[in-house]
């Protein structure tokens, strides 16, 4: 018999769904089958598999070991687990606690890899949780944790990464209903002078990776809706915004500010490409400044030193 306790990891989960992280090679009818046997327990009750788990429970689960060893996988050596923890984990850390990291991301680099080749920060940040002891193999097995938000790869700044279940489901609930305000920083060409708030209808062509604004909906279209106001003024040549992101599409603060004729300095893919040569500036100049979540905790990052001819 196998006794597990929950912990804050895996927490606020359906218990069907951790019994197959921790059975991967049990088939879902057979773990239901145990279920109803009352060979796998929850609390000492029979269970169907659709609680939801807290922290705390007590799991028994019935097999001999051999049987628990099988169905567990405890042989079979996580080679993910063993890539990843060679990979370098020296990340930007703005904040830290048993729940989440605020890292600050750097241009250059992505949030999430899009190809096994790639190191994105996602994977940096659990090489640093595997080298300061914070997850182990096991656990890595039950939950991988992850980046809950995601930056353009020349975009740098504020990226939320979930140490467990529980962060990330919370986390994920933020950003979806918008309940945390994050605000940008960039600087953008001509002289803006007033606050502003602009609206439009954004469309996305997946073959380019390019989104195109307009005033009228259409078919494939999505609302957005981006705030900024004029931090400082660079002359009558460039203007350092602050850019409340209030709905969050692909390229949005690019799109949306090239769109009224004040692009991103340093913007490849919507800017102006002759004053980018011109100013030999290296990578586009937006960066996630702060986040300000509504229990009144707020962060920032600090602006990269790319700003600072500019500033």
């Amino acid at each position: 018999m196998k006794e597990l306790r929950i912990e804050g990891n895996d927490s606020n989960q359906r218990f069907d769904k951790y019994l197959k992280r921790v059975l991967p090679n049990a088939s879902t009818s057979f773990i239901y089958k145990m279920l109803r046997k009352k060979n796998i327990t929850l609390n000492e009750k029979k269970a169907d598999g659709s609680e939801k788990l807290n922290t705390g429970d007590v799991i028994k689960i019935w097999f001999s070991d051999e049987t628990f060893a099988k169905m567990a996988g405890e042989s079979e050596r996580d080679e993910l687990y063993y890539t990843i923890k060679e990979l370098p984990h020296d990340i930007q850390i703005v904040f830290e606690d048993d729940n989440m990291i605020i890292i600050n991301k750097p241009a250059g680099i992505k949030s999430q890899k899009d190809s096994p080749s790639d190191i994105s920060i996602n994977e940096m940040a659990i090489s640093y949780m595997i080298a300061t002891e914070q997850l182990s193999e096991e656990s890595f097995k039950h939950f991988h944790p992850s980046v809950c938000n995601r930056l353009d790869r020349n975009t740098s700044g504020i990226v939320l990464f979930a140490k467990n279940l529980h962060a990330a489901q919370n986390l994920g609930e933020a950003l979806k209903e918008r309940s945390c305000k994050k605000l940008y920083r960039a600087v953008v060409l001509g002289k803006i002078t007033d606050y502003q708030e602009i609206e439009g209808f954004l469309s996305k062509d997946e073959t380019t990776n390019k989104v195109s604004i307009s005033k009228k909906e259409s078919s494939d279209s999505k609302p957005i809706k981006t705030a900024y106001k004029p931090i400082k003024n660079i002359g009558d040549k460039f203007t350092l915004l602050e850019i409340h992101l209030i709905t969050g599409r692909t390229h949005q603060i690019r799109a949306h500010l090239a769109s009224i004729g004040h692009p991103i300095l340093g913007d490849n893919k919507y800017g102006n490409n002759k004053i980018n040569k011109e100013q030999r500036v290296r990578g586009q100049l937006l960066h996630a400044y702060s986040i300000e979540f509504n229990d009144g905790r707020k962060f920032v990052c600090e602006l990269p030193k790319e700003f600072n001819e500019y500033i």
